[in-house]
């Protein structure tokens, strides 16, 4: 049972995945990033790939599903649209060519990923209601989503300069990662089922006790979020996945 045996080891074991997704369900109640792509990092160190694919999926499908439905009124169903033609395409590829990432390929993209809210958004940034710009972000999207497992700080670069409400941003966005983290789901489960591969996914009940927490985590962070004053959140999110981001690398290249 998740590769361990003993009751104190399986404990322990579970005890780190609970943390872990706690910890980072209030830093992104804080912060509005930067959880997600930790706690990939966290599940890919410990388990087998496509164990800490399926389970990251469905803590941040229900995350964000239920974000999404709480204020499901201001969802820019054009624009989910429109993200979907591009995704479907990003996906048509990957399942003809098939290739899944190693570990190593993996830390190196949620490296690279940690460092795009460097990225000027004066200079480069987009807009979702443009032209084939929403198109454009389904195919990136559900391309690194599913092959790193994150996507967040690529979001950001294409709504931060669009003329929609924040209620209308937040919905839109959790829209997108429902299907992007359904997406990714089915691309590393279906493998798995397929070859009978014994431990490689995450056992339903692991799955289903994980949403309580990621639900307290996000609540508490919205509570420290309400008390904190004016703060510089972009910069502190900045150089908390900019650390992440440089041990990612170092383990990426196998210097860690």
């Amino acid at each position: 049972m998740l590769g361990v045996t003993g009751t104190a080891a399986l404990l322990k074991l579970l005890a780190i995945i609970f943390s872990a997704v706690f910890v980072t369900s209030l830093l992104s109640g804080i912060f509005g990033m930067a959880g997600g792509l930790i706690l990939m990092g966290v599940f890919t160190a410990i388990f087998p790939l496509s164990f800490a694919m399926v389970l990251h999926g469905v803590v941040q499908l229900f995350a964000n599903g239920w974000r999404a439905f709480l204020i499901r009124q201001h969802i820019q169903w054009r624009i989910v649209g429109r993200y979907l033609i591009g995704g479907v395409l990003a996906i048509g590829g990957l399942c003809l060519v098939f290739w899944q990432p190693d570990k190593q390929a993996v830390f190196v993209m949620l490296g690279v990923l940690a460092f795009v809210p460097w990225i000027p958004k004066t200079v480069f940034a987009l807009d979702v209601n443009r032209p084939f710009q929403a198109e454009v972000l389904g195919f990136i999207a559900q391309a690194l989503n599913t092959l790193a497992g994150v996507v967040g700080p690529v979001l950001d670069i294409f709504f931060v300069k669009s003329d929609m409400t924040r209620q209308q941003i937040v919905a839109t966005k959790g829209a997108t990662q429902v299907i992007a983290h359904l997406t990714k789901i089915g691309f590393w489960t279906l493998p798995v089922l397929m070859s009978a591969e014994e431990g490689a996914l995450p056992p339903i009940w692991l799955c289903i006790a994980a949403l309580p927490v990621a639900m307290t985590g996000t609540w508490v962070g919205g509570k420290v979020l309400d008390k904190m004053t004016d703060v510089s959140f972009r910069s502190w999110t900045k150089y908390i996945l900019t650390a992440i981001g440089v041990v990612y690398l170092m383990g990426g290249f196998g210097l860690i």
